[in-house]
């Protein structure tokens, strides 16, 4: 006995490549991070505070690991296009732009989170602003983490709406 494609419920028929926006707002997360903090703003780079920029070499120390970072942004907008795209020629996917928002927000949210948590926190790499007072870094850090939590917070709100209005459709 088989269902109609009409009563199959959402996963049976594919549902929305959610994963696949995630990796593409990681992307979009580093990508941001990159150009906005590191690069028109200065206020730091990848490794700043491991190796200072204050001299040539140092500069071109923390150039290179920001290129690094830029190359991983790349293949993560790279391959989550490549899924998204993927996954719209087939047929009965469940598209929404709440979703995609959603899941692009979990990816982002997710990178600054990771980004604020292990590399302003644990490890130390660099903070959000390294050009004012060392007294003030927290401050910037913690703003950079609520941010990311509000993101992630807002993503997995949209998702969720997402789905219902998905669920609603069947």
């Amino acid at each position: 006995m088989t269902q109609s494609a009409s009563i199959r419920p959402a996963r049976a028929r594919g549902a929305f490549p959610t994963a696949a926006a995630i990796i593409l707002g990681v992307g979009l997360g580093i990508f941001f991070d990159g150009i906005v903090l590191h690069q028109l703003l200065q206020w730091h780079h990848l490794v700043s505070n491991w190796s200072p920029a204050g001299t040539v070499e140092g500069m071109e120390f923390n150039t290179y690991w920001d290129g690094m970072l830029h190359s991983f942004a790349y293949v993560c907008v790279g391959l989550g296009l490549f899924l998204l795209w993927r996954a719209s020629r087939r047929a009965g996917y469940m598209w929404s732009g709440r979703r995609l928002a959603g899941a692009l927000l979990i990816g982002w949210g997710g990178f600054n989170l990771y980004d604020g948590v292990i590399n302003h926190l644990v490890l130390g790499i660099h903070h959000v602003n390294e050009r004012v007072d060392r007294a003030q870094w927290p401050i910037y850090d913690a703003g950079f983490i609520i941010w990311g939590a509000a993101m992630l917070l807002a993503g997995f709100l949209l998702l969720r709406g997402g789905k219902a209005e998905a669920g609603s459709e069947l």
